[in-house]
Parts: C-alpha cells; structure tokens; sequence
C-alpha cells in the first residue's frame, strides 16, 4: 500500500511543469516528456549570463535545470529571478519543489507558502505543500488541510480520486 501512495505521489509532485490536454473524447492525455540536452542547458546559461536582468532568462535556465533534476543549479536560476520579479508564484512553486529535491524541506514549505500569500487560488502551491507537509515532515493535519484547500479549489481535477485516497490514508496514520 505505501508503495502505491508512493507511486501516485510521485505521479502526482514530479509532473508539476507538465500540462495536460483534454483529447476531444474527453479523455484526459499527458504529453509526452520532453527532453532536454545538455546543450540546450548550456545554451539557456549562455543566454541567462548575457542577458543577467531579463527574468525570462532565468525562468526559462530554471525550468530546464529543474527538468533534468540539477535542482541546486535550478534553485540557483530561480532565485535571480525572483530578484528581478519577486510575485512570479510559478518560479516560486517550481523553486519549492526544487528545494523538496534536494531535501530542503523547511525550505519548499517556505516557498511555497510564499506563493499562496501571493496568489491563494494556486492549485500547484497547494498540493505541493500537502505533499511536503505530509510525506516530507510528517504533519498529516497540515497535509489534509492543503490538499483539501486543493480539491476545494478544483473539484472536478483529474487527480482529485487520488487526492481523496491520500486524505483518506493521511486520516488513517498510514
């Protein structure tokens, strides 16, 4: 059982900058991964470096550092941007959940709870403190209160069975 909670919270925290589509049969599909090369991390530094005040730069360095999980250099890349556009609640989730990779979780939490300050309606900020709070620093009470903020938010997610199942196992101290 706890290798599938484990399962489906990975599912669930490690897809956060992946988009879903609704296919025309109302079937929910994921694209597919997308790859990034190393020299497209180097070309994205090369072009963050040049252009050291465009925050743009350093989202987009972040975002593929944080891709092919180089979380410390990722976190590196989010923090200039956040100089440059301290409200940007995407770059601060995406930096939290950075830092939930490299095992700091005060620190996600931190992050994230930044970025429901911001912009309280955030879904991703939400589930992402429920994880952290739940799996992370084992306080289920904090955890169930996140992740039910989520489902009110966005009743009908496609995630919301498996974030009831987690509620429910959260509950029963599994």
């Amino acid at each position: 059982m706890r290798t599938i909670l484990c399962a489906v919270l990975v599912m669930l925290f490690g897809v956060i900058g992946c988009q879903q589509k609704e296919a025309s049969n109302k079937q929910v599909v994921a694209p597919p991964p997308v790859m990034i090369t190393a020299q497209q991390v180097d070309n994205l530094r090369s072009l963050a470096k040049m252009n050291p005040g465009k925050a743009d730069g350093w989202i987009a360095l972040g975002n593929a550092l944080m891709d092919t999980q180089q979380f410390g250099e990722a976190i590196d890349a989010y923090q200039k941007a956040l100089v440059l556009d301290p409200k940007n609640v995407d770059v601060r989730v995406d930096m939290g959940t950075c830092m939930r990779g490299v095992g700091k979780y005060e620190a996600a939490v931190a992050e994230f709870r930044k970025a429901i300050k911001i912009a309280p309606n955030h879904l991703n900020a939400h589930r992402n403190l429920g994880v952290v709070l739940g799996f992370d620093l084992k306080d289920s009470e904090g955890a169930i209160r996140e992740f039910k903020t989520y489902l009110e938010l966005a009743p009908n997610t496609p995630d919301a069975a498996q974030i009831k199942e987690v509620i429910a196992q959260l509950q029963a101290g599994k």
